[in-house]
């Protein structure tokens, strides 16, 4: 007999496509995947687990569009750079970059995804130095540890200082290098099945590291391999102006002319956008990931995320590297990026609802997986986040999706992935919180002593 899981008890937001939600709902799981939901309890059978959600809300697992798990071990530094700055000021740190720091960045960047409710992360790892070892593979083998999806973007950098570019030389590949050592990601780890923990995407960093031929060429290595791509795009002004003296365009016009834009395109940011801009990602069906606490923390702006929506343009949620952003978690960014729009556009630019679309539903389309995540409907995957709001940091607002929004982030009384708990009662289930916050500490260390600096 097959073991299912059922939550009973909990108010659901279902995030599908009629906004369904349940005051008092269950959820039933199988064989990883959602069977049941609806209003009211569920007969348990007798081999069932069941799971008390009174108090709790239970939402779609949180999917991060954008990160970089790499950078835990450089939060802190460049607190008041703005992003070109802040890049010259860290890219010779992770210089210092091997496996072993970058396993245990990856592994407490992605157990604070896990507590804040997100249970598939788009990794973009674009620094591979060349004595460094297998930093992807050790993402990869991160994210199994911690039990989260993850798509691995492989990122790339041909540009380097002598070539206009911010990263040092030493940091850049060959453009062919490049372009090989991101087939090899994709031969190794893609899995395209339905139930997937890892895809691999193509990622060439920015306009501002990577040469055209490199850009033009990632684009048609992802379309023959049948995956998706990702850059950052139209982060900053500094980046508009670069693009318009060198190439005589805007960054999204840019992006056109190198094959970016597209339904198989999501991208980092898109905070500087025109009308034109977003009426060409909008043709195009080209996403954008949002990443609001980064934006903020760097001084860039803000997207005109309500503009986005409105136009049609898929947008997800992202939290960003930690190193711009040191809370590293995702459920907050629901908040930051309300507030964010409604300092923009007023106090009905973004409601309660579309937030947590971006962070669920909105994420999965910019990844291409809206069939399988994203929202909780029978047959889609149970990644699963039940939310605990029966304490008195939410009592008394009556409305649950406003409580998990604009209040404070609620402790998860269950996280699933694929039916497969990743946090119980707040817990992570297959990793060691305390070793992993030591692993990590020790890990910011030696990088920080590698890049001859003293980290106070």
């Amino acid at each position: 007999m097959v073991t299912r899981t059922v939550i009973q008890g909990a108010a659901i937001a279902t995030v599908d496509g009629a906004g369904t939600e349940y005051v008092d709902g269950h959820l039933v799981v199988e064989d990883g995947r959602i069977t049941a939901v609806g209003a009211g309890p569920s007969p348990p059978g007798p081999q069932d687990t069941v799971v008390d959600g009174r108090g709790c809300l239970a939402t779609p697992g949180l999917v991060n569009t954008h990160h970089h798990l790499y950078q835990w071990a450089t939060r802190g530094y460049a607190q008041q750079s703005s992003l070109f700055n802040w890049l010259v000021e860290l890219y010779p740190v992770w210089a210092g970059l091997d496996e072993d720091i970058t396993r245990a960045a990856a592994t407490a960047g992605l157990l604070r995804l896990a507590q804040t409710g997100c249970t598939t992360a788009a990794d973009h790892h674009y620094v591979f130095p060349a004595d460094g070892g297998d930093l992807l593979g050790a993402t990869v083998d991160a994210a199994a540890g911690v039990g989260l999806r993850l798509h691995a973007v492989r990122g790339s950098m041909d540009r380097g200082i002598s070539h206009g570019g911010l990263p040092p030389d030493s940091l850049i590949e060959t453009t062919d290098g490049a372009l090989a050592g991101t087939q090899a990601a994709i031969d190794r780890w893609h899995d395209p099945a339905p139930d997937s923990a890892v895809r691999v995407a193509v990622g060439p960093c920015s306009p501002f590291s990577v040469s055209p031929e490199l850009m033009s060429g990632a684009a048609e290595l992802g379309r023959a391999a049948g995956v998706r791509l990702h850059t950052h795009l139209a982060e900053t002004l500094d980046e508009e102006v670069q693009c318009l003296a060198e190439y005589g365009c805007t960054p999204v016009e840019y992006a056109e002319r190198t094959g970016w834009l597209g339904p198989d395109v999501w991208l980092a940011h898109g905070v500087h956008l025109s009308d034109a801009g977003i009426a060409a990602l909008a043709a195009g069906r080209t996403g954008v990931a949002h990443c609001p606490t980064s934006n903020a923390r760097l001084g860039a702006g803000a997207a005109r995320i309500a503009d986005l929506l409105a136009a049609g343009v898929p947008v997800g949620l992202g939290a960003d590297g930690a190193a711009s952003n040191e809370d590293g978690g995702l459920g907050g960014e629901l908040r930051q990026a309300t507030y964010l729009a409604r300092m923009q556009g007023g106090a009905d630019a973004l409601d309660v609802r579309q937030a947590l679309w971006l962070g669920t539903l909105g994420g999965a389309l910019c990844l291409g997986r809206a069939d399988e995540l994203g929202s909780l409907e029978p047959g889609k995957l149970a990644d699963i986040a039940l939310w605990d709001l029966a304490g008195v940091a939410h009592a008394g607002i009556a409305d649950p999706v406003a409580a998990l929004v604009l209040g404070a982030l609620p402790p998860l009384r269950l996280l699933l992935v694929g039916g497969r708990a990743v946090l119980a009662d707040g817990r992570p289930v297959h990793v060691d919180e305390d070793a992993a916050a030591r692993d990590l500490a020790a890990a910011s260390t030696r990088l920080a002593a590698a890049a001859g600096l003293i980290r106070r």
